[in-house]
């Protein structure tokens, strides 16, 4: 199985269940990794049959910026199914950080994988 991923993909929004974090926009970053047999594109050499993580950054962008989510976890699903559902990825791991929310740690978040990752 192959892999296409994007790394570090940093967005911001509304995002936390504190008050505090309702009136503010908080960097979130996001490292996606998404099964994708690149055969067919490596032979044809032409971005319509990739799957084109620019595509899939821009989409992922729109919708976390516009997003008003009180969880971490509800975001990283919304997300997953994006990706899978308009962009036909069958299996993905995502990473969501939320940097800079507990003092001390780098960032916090969830790692999700869906789907069925195939061998």
């Amino acid at each position: 199985m192959d892999l296409v991923f994007i790394e570090g993909l940093e967005i911001e929004a509304l995002i936390g269940i504190y008050d505090w974090e309702r009136r503010i926009r908080q960097p979130l970053r996001f490292d996606l990794e998404m099964a994708f047999d690149n055969r067919v594109p490596a032979a044809s050499d032409d971005i319509a049959d990739t799957l084109d993580y620019k595509a899939v950054s821009k989409r992922l962008i729109e919708f976390v910026e516009q997003s008003d989510f009180g969880l971490v976890e509800t975001l990283a699903e919304r997300c997953a199914a994006i990706v899978m559902e308009e962009f036909g990825v069958r299996w993905l791991r995502l990473k969501l950080g939320k940097p800079g929310a507990v003092r001390g740690a780098r960032a916090v978040g969830v790692v999700i994988e869906r789907g069925v990752r195939e061998a």
